[in-house]
């Protein structure tokens, strides 16, 4: 390929909406143009990256065994009914009407319809097991849609579904699968992790998040350092402290502590650790009749210490708390008769479902509010002035240091870009569906589903926060829109640099190399800082004074200086450079 017949369109600088890097340098390289809120063209130089991944991927998923196929991304409502998830789905889920009034969504995804056409198609045991695959545009109506293709509307993504006969064959799928998403991201030449995460209603371990490390992630990734360990924040386990309680040695007392509502600011005015000091927080369940209204609510209190943060999906997963909310000001002051910065388990106006972290339950001596404006108790222990708690679990976030549940050394923790999840579904949408097969016995049973998705259009981004300068992009070989650019220093006035780069082009597209030549007579210095800020990861420079010395210039994206190479020897370095 030739820049003057393709379509390059660098800016200088970021439009003042792009706030994180992949979306200032995806701008300012020209790989996207915004069409409205959420929602991208994708330019030439982008669309290049984007079928390298999809290459790779649907490489990796047809040799797993997987058959693509592609569901409309206009989807009947009807199917979305029979899984209930057209109501329960939320904003998210585009609805639309056609000209006859009849439901439609817009796919976010496509277990319905893939469920759909396997209930019409698969008769006997015999047929399984089956992995369809598609690539595919989705779109969800995101509240907030910014960083660019990192949280889109409208995006594209590979989804693939397995169906098999039992649990013991659904999740040797599944790990065929994880194996074929390791392969993937191995040749996306990036630095990941794949961590275990929460499975949520469905229940099991089977749930890994493929994350790329990047200092502005999102999500926080809990691994351990001396072993294989990893998971997400929700996901990873805050052991139970070991030893015993400490015995009391404090009395209790109500404490003034004006305008100090925060534990931190307690601690210090106390002149004590933070550890020591509890926070409150303030949940409710509701009981719900047939017609969706509360009938009767339980008011719950969760103690955690006070340099901890609640993790939402492990006190979800507590007995009785399915489906909580925070409580309102008026419950909280019914049941504490105080606002919340005061708050604590002693002296409540109303009972409440007491649920104790387990650092909490093995504290002594700690500080906790007074449920009275400005004043907090301290000296408070179990038994002594409360009753042991009798409900303790791990409700709480880990942080770096805690042991690591395999036993293998302590936890550290860093930031990811979620970018792929492979998750087995078990009989939800079969079941759902009615989607069934006859065993060997002639019964029917439900078809035991896998789904596993890759963020095609966040990868790009998601390698960019990884592998980016001040200048620019610095794509991996595998998925960068050219993998060699040539530039020539005014080939206008010098006709040998015009032949050479010429000559060398040719070589290098008849050895297979993915190049282009940059043929628009640019000034140098405007010449490469184009080729910098898109990424290109090698880049050749042919000279009328280094072609006199019979050599021309290389230097990859990384490198701070270039190097001199023979300029016959040219297209085997550049081979030899490549096959790393």
């Amino acid at each position: 390929m030739k820049a003057s017949q393709f379509f390059i369109s660098t800016l200088k600088e970021a439009p003042a909406d792009a706030e994180i890097v992949s979306h200032q340098f995806m701008m300012r390289a020209g790989l996207i143009k915004k069409l409205g809120a959420g929602i991208y063209s994708y330019m030439p130089m982008g669309l290049r990256v984007i079928r390298k991944v999809e290459a790779i991927v649907r490489e990796e998923m047809n040799r797993a065994g997987a058959v693509e196929m592609s569901m409309p991304v206009i989807q009947p409502a009807e199917l979305w009914q029979e899984t209930g998830r057209f109501d329960k789905m939320g904003p998210e889920l585009l609805r639309i009407k056609d000209r006859h009034g009849r439901d439609f969504v817009v796919q976010p995804t496509s277990e319905e319809v893939v469920t759909d056409v396997m209930r019409q198609d698969i008769r006997s045991y015999k047929q399984l097991p089956k992995n369809l695959y598609q690539i595919q545009t989705k779109f969800r109506d995101e509240r907030r849609p910014r960083f660019g293709l990192m949280r889109g509307r409208e995006f594209i993504m590979k989804d693939a579904y397995s169906f098999d006969r039992d649990q013991l064959a659904a999740k040797a799928s599944y790990q065929t699968m994880a194996q074929a998403y390791r392969r993937i991201f191995d040749r996306f030449g990036l630095t990941y992790r794949a961590v275990a995460a929460d499975s949520g209603a469905i229940g099991g371990d089977l749930s890994e998040e493929f994350q790329v490390i990047a200092a502005t992630g999102e999500d926080a990734i809990v691994y351990c350092p001396a072993s294989s360990y990893a998971a997400n924040m929700e996901k990873a386990e805050a052991l139970p402290p070991t030893g015993e309680r400490k015995t009391a040695a404090q009395a209790i007392a109500k404490t003034p502590t004006p305008g100090k509502a925060t534990c931190a600011d307690v601690a210090e005015l106390l002149g004590i650790p933070v550890e020591t000091t509890v926070k409150s927080l303030v949940l409710a369940t509701d009981l719900m009749n047939e017609a969706g209204e509360a009938i009767k609510t339980q008011v719950w209190l969760l103690l955690l210490r006070g340099d901890h943060s609640m993790n939402e999906v492990k006190v979800g997963k507590v007995p009785d708390l399915v489906g909580f909310r925070f409580a309102t000001l008026t419950e909280i002051n019914d049941h504490f008769g105080c606002e919340p910065g005061y708050l604590g388990p002693l002296n409540l106006k109303k009972p409440v479902r007491l649920v104790v972290d387990r650092e909490v339950a093995v504290l002594a001596d700690w500080v906790c509010g007074a449920n009275e404006a400005d004043f907090h108790m301290t000296g408070v222990n179990w038994a002594r002035d409360l009753p042991e708690p009798a409900q303790v679990a791990d409700i709480r976030n880990v942080v770096a240091g805690d042991p690591s549940p395999d036993g293998q050394g302590v936890l550290a923790i860093e930031r990811g870009i979620e970018v792929g999840h492979v998750f087995y579904l078990g009989t939800k949408y079969s079941r759902a569906m009615n989607a069934t097969f006859l065993d060997e016995g002639g019964k029917p049973q439900f078809l035991e589903m896998g789904c596993y998705g890759i963020g095609i259009t966040r990868l790009p981004a998601a390698a960019i926060e990884q592998n980016h300068d001040e200048r620019g992009i610095i794509w991996p070989d595998s998925i960068a829109p050219f993998t060699v650019v040539l530039c020539p220093i005014s080939p206008d006035r010098f006709p040998n640099v015009k032949a050479a780069t010429e000559k060398l082009y040719g070589e290098l597209i008849a050895a297979g190399v993915d190049v282009i030549l940059d043929d628009r007579n640019e000034r140098p210095g405007a010449m490469f800082a184009d080729w910098e800020l898109i990424g290109v990861p090698h880049r050749v420079t042919i000279g009328d004074r280094g072609l006199k010395e019979g050599q021309v210039e290389y230097q990859h994206r990384r490198d701070t200086q270039a190097s001199k190479v023979a300029v016959g020897g040219m297209v085997a370095f550049l081979k030899e450079k490549l096959a790393h």
